[in-house]
């Protein structure tokens, strides 16, 4: 006898609601955001769990094609274009406040070359991310959940001892709503931390004795640094940030501007914007002071040299390139996490109190654990005995 179908009446509106949202809560939870424990989005977690259970440690490096395989084999079954991304993203100094994974061969530029292709690259883990954020995984410190396919077991949040959130930032798009927080300083974040431990009373003002402003990986020097305080005590703002600019003396009296911080939204394809924009300053007689410009850049750090003719107006040439390129930009901040499973906007005093509660709930899963394994130890030995 054949199966009769179930044919379900539905509102179809109420049908696409239910659907969409559904949809919305997996790419922010699963997907877009970072978790306010680890600081890291499931695919970055995922690349970092496979490669410590492959046995990469910090002095050996396996071939970046083998790490991305693995991972999507295992625990992120989606494109391998977006695996071996994260895992260039987590090498790459300029991008990154503290780089989680070392990288062996072309792993692109700051001026928006791409990496090589994952067959020819090789990848390692760094030592701070052997020791800070995957030491303990095997004393029961964190719970492990399914994969996708109920055959292996995850971490659901990695053991990290520091507060990564604030010191790599994060950057994502999720639906209807993004995240964007800035890079700080590893030893100041730390100062902070402290000093929260020392008086949970502190406020924002107090915090940024320690934490003073973000700290982004290619410099720059922040222009509203008096807006920085409500933009840490609510989550949100925007922060100007203007590249570091040095005027050098030429023989035959003239000077020169040489640009050796950038901001950091200028890095990839916005560098060679950059020295466009300042020729189209010249092309259109906005200014008659610029000879040349030259971006003499290496692997040494960033270097622009605008040469200037005899008796130019430096100040007013600065503020031109200010206002009419690049050189100053704005970062938006947004710092949303998962937090307690749901999107949350959290004030830089909130992120370090989560970061130490976490800390504590590892501290005492940990040693509850070896406190369980002296015991059947002793039980045993009183036995013998």
């Amino acid at each position: 006898m054949k199966q009769e179908e179930q044919i379900i009446r539905t509102e179809y509106s109420e049908l696409m609601q239910k659907s969409y949202i559904d949809y919305a809560m997996s790419v922010i939870i699963s997907r877009a955001l970072p978790d306010i424990r680890d600081g890291l989005k499931p695919v970055q977690r995922r690349t970092l769990y496979d490669m410590y259970e492959l046995g990469i440690r910090y002095d050996k490096y396996r071939k970046s094609a083998r790490i991305v395989g693995d991972t999507m084999g295992k625990y992120h079954p989606h494109g391998d274009s977006s695996i071996y991304g994260a895992l260039v993203v987590l090498a790459q100094d300029f991008k990154m406040g503290q780089t989680l994974v070392d990288g062996h061969g072309n792993f692109g530029s700051i001026e928006g070359d791409g990496a090589a292709a994952m067959r020819y690259t090789e990848a390692r883990l760094q030592k701070l991310t052997q020791e800070a954020f995957l030491a303990d995984l095997d004393k029961d410190v964190v719970d492990f959940v399914p994969n996708f396919d109920e055959t292996e077991k995850e971490p659901e949040v990695l053991p990290v001892k520091v507060p990564n959130l604030l010191i790599n930032g994060a950057e994502g798009i999720a639906v209807g709503m993004t995240t964007s927080i800035p890079t700080h300083n590893f030893g100041e974040v730390i100062d902070g931390v402290i000093a929260y431990m020392k008086n949970p009373g502190i406020n924002t003002e107090q915090m940024m004795q320690y934490i003073p402003g973000p700290d982004f990986p290619t410099g720059g020097v922040i222009a509203n640094k008096d807006e920085l305080t409500a933009i840490y005590s609510t989550g949100v703002g925007k922060i100007k940030i203007r590249g570091k600019v040095e005027v050098e003396q030429v023989k035959g009296g003239k000077e020169r501007l040489v640009i050796t911080e950038i901001p950091y939204t200028m890095i990839g394809a916005n560098i060679g914007k950059f020295l466009n924009d300042v020729c189209n300053l010249v092309e259109s007689k906005k200014t008659t002071d610029i000879v040349d410009i030259s971006n003499q850049s290496s692997k040494e750090g960033i270097r622009i040299v605008i040469e200037l003719k005899r008796g130019a107006d430096v100040e007013n040439l600065k503020n031109m390139l200010y206002k009419k390129t690049r050189l100053e930009d704005t970062f938006g901040v947004n710092m949303l996490a998962v937090a307690n499973g749901r999107p949350e906007t959290l004030s830089l005093k909130q992120i370090i109190e989560h970061h130490v509660d976490f800390q504590f709930e590892l501290a005492t899963r940990k040693y509850t654990t070896l406190l369980g394994k002296e015991r059947e130890k002793s039980e045993v030995q009183e036995g013998l005995i």
